[in-house]
């Protein structure tokens, strides 16, 4: 169709035949013939829904455990309800539950429960564990009121429902002025959160719009919304008077030779440094794999980073799998839920030749 005119938006079509099968109450029909065989599934996101799933058709035992107090993972806290509606999620979790899954909140793995404990009471982990920590660009200023990480900035909006203030407790401070550090779906997520929140948002990007790794779709609704894009510039320090936010100091760039990303490099024209008023600085740059739990399981295989190594059947040690944004550093839904079921195919191939 794209040849000919407009292509056709696959995303839509699998969205609203979704939505139709929730409102008919229409569910996959499979028996289960129950094995005594246990799988634990470390994290409650895309990728360990879509493990949990499948192995409750081959007939295991499945507990989650989550650390938050909502199962869901990026899909309840990272994505802003204008992209994803709760509901949605909430469905999928309640089919969990339909199915037999023990989903348990609370619980984080290496405090409430310990990694070993879980290999002496399963015969199969699964690790979905996703990657929440942030990184920041490490310039002066970061310590300043105002200044937030992608993920918390989404987690106090979408989970805590910071936008609901005084109803719900948690607060977030949004100035008349954001400015967000990225271009990635996350900087667009977090740009357009800020919108709402009647704010006017800038993004702050090194490269042009034709370099954002964001969806084109992600970055073309932001536009649309009347969010600022400043291309080419990078911020080298953040202002503040007394501990609050009041601004940034960028440079402008300009884009050199490929780099490995196979992108033009950005680089710095000396002297063009300028100030911008800000009232609050969302960085949005990207995630990996948290290291609480990291540093709890010493055993586990892992690469820089914090990113948990897999083989091609996405194992890492005996009875010891793992996928999602926890062996690649951030990836999309759609790849993590792929991994979900793949590591649910290789631990059946496991546990059935013992």
């Amino acid at each position: 169709m794209k040849k000919v005119g407009d292509a056709i938006n696959i995303g839509k079509l699998e969205s609203f035949l979704g939505d139709w099968a929730m409102e008919k109450g229409i569910r996959e029909d499979f028996s289960i013939k129950e094995k005594d065989q246990k799988v634990a599934i470390i994290g409650s996101g895309p990728s360990g829904i879509s493990c949990a799933v499948d192995l409750r058709k081959y007939g295991y035992k499945v507990t989650v455990f989550e650390a938050l107090h909502k199962a869901g993972g990026v899909l309840q806290y990272g994505i802003p309800e204008f992209r994803l509606p709760k509901k949605v999620v909430d469905e999928e979790l309640s089919y969990l539950k339909e199915i037999g899954v023990d989903i348990r909140l609370n619980n984080i793995v290496g405090q409430n429960v310990s990694f070993d404990e879980l290999r002496d009471e399963y015969d199969a982990i699964y690790i979905g564990t996703g990657a929440g920590a942030p990184f920041f660009v490490g310039i002066e200023g970061e310590e300043l009121n105002g200044v937030y990480s992608a993920n918390e900035f989404l987690i106090r909006t979408n989970l805590m429902k910071a936008y609901k203030f005084p109803e719900y407790d948690t607060l977030l401070f949004v100035g008349k002025r954001v400015g967000v550090i990225g271009a990635g779906n996350v900087a667009m997520d977090s740009a357009r959160s800020a919108l709402r929140n009647g704010a006017e948002v800038y993004i702050l990007y090194r490269r042009t719009k034709e370099y954002s790794p964001a969806r084109e779709e992600e970055l073309r609704h932001a536009l649309e919304e009347g969010i600022h894009f400043m291309e080419l510039v990078a911020p080298t320090k953040i202002l503040g008077e007394n501990g609050w936010v009041t601004g940034v100091e960028l440079v402008k760039m300009k884009l050199g030779e490929p780099d490995k990303s196979g992108r033009p490099r950005p680089e710095k024209i000396e002297g063009s440094e300028f100030i911008m008023e800000l009232d609050t600085v969302v960085e949005a740059i990207g995630t990996r794999p948290n290291r609480l739990f990291l540093r709890t399981v010493p055993e586990l295989k892992t690469k820089s980073r914090g990113i948990i190594e897999v083989d091609e059947k996405l194992k890492n040690i005996e009875g010891v799998y793992a996928g999602g944004d926890a062996i690649s550093g951030g990836a999309t839904v759609i790849q993590a839920l792929g991994e979900g079921r793949k590591a649910a195919k290789s631990i059946h191939d496991y546990l059935s030749a013992r």
